[in-house]
């Protein structure tokens, strides 16, 4: 089927659902009642899909209609956001940009670079939210994300570039350090207080630390503390309360100031690759692309 025969009956539909009849839509499109009957029937028999369920006094949205209106909306919007940038006079970036940030390194690292940029493109209203499970953009109603690690889980309609990746070190307070002491290897953890990342299903994540040789090993331990968010462990080694595994990005502010101490650099270890997604269908509009542009100068190299 060529593409433009998908597009056919998809606005009828969508202004019939939005205005609950045939009548209704008819007369929003100044079409008959008929003609409209006409097109969404060709558009069920074309999906082979009931998309109305109709009584004689009713009509109302199938699932298979609900979950196919979700889709047909979000097109519609976006080409009529592509026709008014075209349209406008100006070149300047325009309009709701849609970007959903993971939460610690959104705050820490991602709102420094959008925020002072947002002052030199007024006509941009940047929509910024903060997960950090895994999203589709696009069923998602998110034009651009940024996400740590996962990349290669997303579907092909998702565009993405790997910014850098992380460095993860160990680290604890100077007040743990002079209880317990300064760990000289790996075998010295093993006398420590740990404290590691844990899920609300009982998972913990275990420690990753290079050898000389480059060898890339992982323990797995028995820890005093498990903390299920970032900024959380950050929190509990500073409270003194053992060694701990972090992303440098995470505990940057903490290593300048002293508060935190990093220990065993040799077992240093790369981390998750930081990576930027976008639905490939808005990439080429300006208030997208411009923002891509941004976050991509503003994080590539980050350590």
């Amino acid at each position: 089927m060529f593409s433009s025969e998908r597009l056919k009956g998809i606005d009828v539909f969508v202004c019939v659902a939005k205005y609950g009849s045939f009548a209704a839509g008819a007369e929003k499109m100044h079409l008959t009642a008929s003609a409209v009957s006409k097109s969404i029937a060709r558009l069920e028999k074309r999906l082979g899909a009931r998309l109305f369920q109709r009584t004689t006094r009713t009509l109302a949205l199938t699932d298979a209609g609900t979950a196919f209106l979700r889709t047909c909306a979000a097109v519609l919007a976006d080409l009529e956001e592509a026709e008014r940038s075209l349209q406008a006079e100006s070149t300047e970036p325009r309009g709701r940009v849609r970007i959903d940030l993971p939460g610690s390194f959104g705050r820490t690292q991602v709102l420094p670079i959008l925020l002072p940029w947002m002052k030199a493109h007024p006509l941009l209203v940047p929509h910024i939210t903060f997960s950090d499970g895994l999203i589709d953009p696009f069923q998602a109603g998110v034009d651009i994300v940024v996400r740590i690690g996962n990349a290669d889980a997303w579907p092909q309609t998702v565009g993405h570039r790997r910014l850098t990746r992380e460095r993860h070190v160990f680290c604890a307070s100077p007040a743990y350090l002079a209880r317990h002491g300064t760990p000289l290897s790996e075998h010295d953890l093993e006398h420590h207080q740990c404290i590691t990342y844990g899920w609300v299903d009982g998972r913990i994540s275990p420690w990753q630390y290079t050898r000389e040789q480059g060898e890339t090993l992982r323990w797995h331990f028995a820890p005093q503390l498990v903390v299920g968010n970032g900024d959380g462990l950050v929190m509990a080694a500073l409270a003194g309360c053992g060694i701990v595994q972090l992303p440098s990005w995470l505990i940057e502010q903490p290593l300048q100031a002293g508060t935190l101490v990093e220990v065993l650099p040799h077992l240093a270890i790369e981390g998750f690759e930081i990576n930027l997604g976008w639905v490939k269908s808005r990439q080429t509009q300006p208030k997208v692309r411009v923002v891509l542009e941004a976050l991509a100068a503003g994080l590539s190299g980050l350590k």
